[in-house]
């Protein structure tokens, strides 16, 4: 080559050098900059000012809704698994746990064993009592023979209640013991009356002496012929009314005022009628959504005796997968139909003559997802829905019906996660998805449906530890401080508004509807891209997988989340008819046997919400830090205005009491440092009369079985200035003149 060629090369890689060296100095500069914005911006004091003069519309009391999946919750006193005998009883090891996926979240099946050889006990397709198959005990004269089922927690002094159903061979002998430990006398037993050709029932009653984590429920026989189990049933003996004593009083005191039941997912498989009559009779099944025993011991009947209970607002999801509309008209006359109604009669001879009058009912869960059972396409889907709610108003016109619904967000959201952690088939489109495709399902329901709802629903989850990357299509671990965490959950809400408003645009005719948001489904899920999937039926709690930060920031990130999202719904008080939080039922601490002893910080954030905000009505709040965006993707993680008030790093948000007597205040610092604020009131005279309530971490070492983490903290008046602790819910009640 000639020389011009080589000094050329050389000229041009200086230049280059010169280039790299002017960018990185550019770039430090640019860091140094921001650092010292950064530095600036955390040593001004956040200015809040709340203007109490024109308060909103009043905060719905249904905001405060739990979520049950599948029929029979936990809130179900019953200990025995498989109580209706649907596996076979023989002494083979169980099968392997779901290593993933539903079957590993809902936990294994205690089974029932043999007492003996496995050739003693047989399943009798002749004379079952209930389902396929009851097992038969043969007998052996004096050895014992018969079936028990281990792992039960006693607690001592505890009496239990229970019933069994069986029939056997004249002269046969069969008795029912509950035993507590290794010794001969560690153990209570009922011995059952004669037994005939005809099943009978009988009664039970124990009371362990000792706790115990593995009691076991015996069933045995000695004699000649053999004798059949049709059912058993073991409970504590102060339940109430076949639920947890202890679960109902920490529900009502956590504040849940709108159940909504059977799910979920679940719904889509479920046959309502499987639920109603008598208990003992009702069939078991394996639901295939969780691959799990559904006994159905608490159906419909159950289910509003528990908001009895609660004095909750029930809200039932009809099937919409592999259901129909004369089936939805069905469940509904049975509900609420005059007992002069074939289902109206069928109800009072199940015990409830009156009918229920149910208002809120759930047209089908998750509608749009392919992992829903008997999912369809929009444009066939639209139409079913409208056939549903069509023959379900027909037989009470004075229902309220939810519309599943999903906005371009939740589309796009739910596409990746189960790609990417599901495994399922990728999705052919670039996310996020447009609004008017195809795949843009609230679009397409409130264009064929507006007409056949009355709230349309919408689900969201976020990952607060992930971002969705839209160069890679995949979302990756943020490794973000915990202020922007926390804000992944809420900005979704923000995002559903953005939404409705394009709508609205789209479609002008929705602005002469009253269509309102039905948020029914929700949560936090705290993991990585290595954490797997995240818990469909509840969402991961404080301190999930992957949790960055100290041990305080790990356990405050899912309730910091939780309150964010509250206050977010809070400020569209006038399009927010109800909410349920995914894991809202799952915010009661529980003991070794399951019952609710406490809160857990969740439980503690829905209670403070509830206890002070509930009817209130929001009022303006303004300050000198607007909330700063985070990383993620608009339109599938995150929204295009940040959600929050102009107070970063803290969120505030003020309402006025139903009774307009108190001004009501909740400031949140998602951060790990302690930040101070200047407070101005105005459009209220303020009296001197102030209270504030603290939720933080507990202890490290504490177990959270009572109320730690939430405190009441003393103040002499009302505050111009708040220093806020880090990590931290504070809501203050100023009495007004």
């Amino acid at each position: 080559m000639p020389a011009w060629f080589y000094a050329w090369i050389e000229l041009k890689e200086r230049c280059r050098k010169r280039h790299r060296e002017h960018m990185r100095a550019n770039w430090l500069i640019f860091l140094l900059l921001a650092a010292g914005l950064a530095s600036t911006a955390s040593a001004q004091r956040v200015a809040v000012t709340i203007d109490a003069a024109k308060p909103g519309s009043p905060i719905s009391k249904l905001m405060f809704g739990g979520f049950m999946e599948p029929a029979t919750t936990s809130i179900w006193a019953e200990m025995l698994s498989d109580r209706k005998f649907f596996n076979e009883i023989n002494s083979q090891p169980d099968p392997a746990p779901a290593a993933t996926g539903a079957g590993r979240m809902m936990g294994a099946t205690r089974r029932w064993r043999p007492i003996g050889a496995d050739g003693f006990v047989a399943m009798d397709r002749e004379q079952a009592y209930v389902g396929e198959h009851s097992p038969v005990i043969r007998l052996e004269q004096a050895t014992p023979h018969g079936i028990a089922q281990a792992g039960l927690p006693l607690r001592g002094g505890q009496a239990y209640n229970g019933r069994i159903v069986v029939t056997g061979s004249p002269g046969t002998k069969v008795g029912v013991s509950l035993i507590w430990g290794t010794n001969p006398g560690d153990r209570e037993t009922v011995t059952l009356g004669s037994l005939s050709s005809r099943y009978a029932t009988f009664p039970l009653k124990f009371t362990a002496l000792t706790d115990s984590d593995s009691g076991v429920l015996e069933i045995a026989g000695t004699g000649g012929g053999s004798f059949h189990i049709g059912a058993v049933s073991l409970m504590v003996a102060d339940n109430v009314e076949g639920f947890r004593p202890g679960m109902i009083r920490k529900l009502k005191e956590q504040g849940i005022t709108l159940t909504r039941w059977p799910g979920g997912n679940f719904v889509s498989a479920y046959d309502w009628r499987d639920g109603i009559g008598d208990r003992d009779k009702r069939p078991t099944r394996m639901d295939p959504v969780w691959r799990r025993l559904e006994p159905n011991d608490m159906g419909i009947d159950e289910y509003l005796a528990l908001n009895r209970l609660l004095g909750a607002e029930p809200y039932i999801a009809v099937n919409t997968g592999f259901g129909d509309a004369h089936s939805a008209a069905d469940e509904v006359e049975y509900v609420n139909g005059s007992p002069d109604t074939p289902m109206g009669k069928l109800r009072a001879v199940n015990g409830h003559r009156e009918p229920y009058n149910v208002k809120i009912w759930g047209i089908g869960n998750e509608m749009y997802g392919p992992w829903q059972f008997g999912y369809m396409s929009i444009n066939q889907y639209w139409v079913k829905h409208n056939m549903i709610v069509q023959a379900m108003k027909q037989v009470d016109p004075a229902i309220k019906v939810i519309a599943s619904g999903a906005s371009i967000e939740e589309v796009s959201w739910c596409a990746i996660e189960e790609e990417q952690f599901a495994r399922r088939a990728k999705l052919s489109v670039k996310l996020p998805i447009e609004y008017g495709s195809d795949l843009d399902f609230s679009g397409a329901m409130l264009a064929h449906s507006a007409d056949y709802m009355d709230f349309l629903s919408e689900h969201f989850y976020a990952y607060p530890l992930m971002s969705f990357d839209a160069a890679e299509q995949h979302f990756v671990d943020a490794n973000d401080p915990l202020e922007d965490q926390v804000r992944r959950l809420p900005n979704k809400v923000e995002f559903k508004f953005e939404a409705w408003q394009e709508y609205l645009k789209r479609m002008p005719f929705l602005k002469d509807k009253n269509i309102k948001f039905a948020l029914d489904e929700w949560s936090p899920r705290m993991q990585t891209t290595q954490g797997g999937r995240g818990a469909q039926g509840g969402g991961q709690q404080a301190g999930g997988r992957g949790a960055p930060g100290s041990g305080a920031a790990s356990a405050m990130s899912s309730p910091l989340s939780l309150v964010l999202t509250y206050h977010e719904m809070f400020r569209h008080s006038d399009m927010v008819a109800m909410s349920v939080n995914t894991g809202g039922m799952r915010g009661v601490a529980t003991d070794r046997a399951g019952d609710g002893i406490g809160f857990r910080l969740e439980g503690l954030v829905m209670k403070v919400m509830h206890d002070h905000f509930s009817g209130s009505m929001p009022v303006s709040v303004t300050g000198n830090s607007p909330q700063r965006p985070i990383r993620g993707t608009v339109g599938v993680d995150t929204s295009a205005r940040p959600s929050g008030s102009p107070t970063y790093p803290l969120d505030v948000f003020a309402a006025l009491s139903a009774d307009r007597k108190k001004l009501l205040i909740s400031v949140v610092n998602p951060t790990e440092s302690v930040h101070e604020a200047d407070l101005s009131i105005t459009g209220a005279q303020v009296g001197s009369h102030v209270r504030l309530w603290q939720i933080t971490a507990p202890a490290a070492n504490t177990a959270n079985t009572a109320m730690q983490g939430l405190t009441e903290v003393p103040v002499s008046q009302v505050p111009s200035r708040v220093a806020v602790p880090p990590a931290s819910v504070n809501v203050y009640e100023l009495e007004l003149r």
